[in-house]
């Protein structure tokens, strides 16, 4: 989700973000606002990355040893997490170039895999490389496409 809301432009998606993920029930509960903190603390650093010079998006999964469907299906939930906040931001087809709009139908059509009888193949860890590669390449055009793009340089 961060990243969807990091790339769809905007004032300050962190707090977007805070606000899907842990709203703010009780301005007056400590542990609450330190959970907010630290997880402000989390994005910070991973906005700074989109931002640079040399922009950078992780789709984040587990480490190799976990199993091919574990790191498929979070792939598949990054994707959800993405398209859930575009949506929040009421960003459409319409509010995107011709490439973008394929990005969001590619994306679209990720979340509709059936992962269940995914089989630990070396074919198959390549297609889960290249789809992963493809969803961070894609977030990215998204990103330097959308007004108010994080990356210096980018679409004000």
């Amino acid at each position: 989700m961060l990243y969807g809301f990091l790339c769809g432009g905007g004032g300050d998606p962190i707090s977007v973000w805070l606000d899907q993920v842990l709203p703010m029930v009780d301005a007056n509960e400590d542990s609450l606002r330190e959970a907010r903190d630290a997880l402000r603390s989390y994005a910070a650093p991973l906005a700074q990355a989109l931002r640079g010079q040399d922009a950078n998006i992780q789709v984040f999964q587990p480490n190799e040893p976990a199993s091919l469907l574990q790191r498929a299906t979070a792939v598949y939930d990054w994707v959800r997490g993405f398209l859930y906040a575009m949506g929040v931001l009421k960003i459409s087809e319409r509010d995107l170039s011709a490439e973008g709009v394929e990005v969001y139908r590619d994306f679209a059509a990720l979340t509709r895999m059936d992962l269940d009888d995914l089989e630990e193949t070396e074919d198959n860890e390549q297609a889960l490389m290249e789809v992963t590669e493809f969803v961070r390449v894609a977030a990215l055009l998204i990103d330097a496409e959308r007004p108010g793009s994080h990356r210096e340089g980018g679409t004000p």
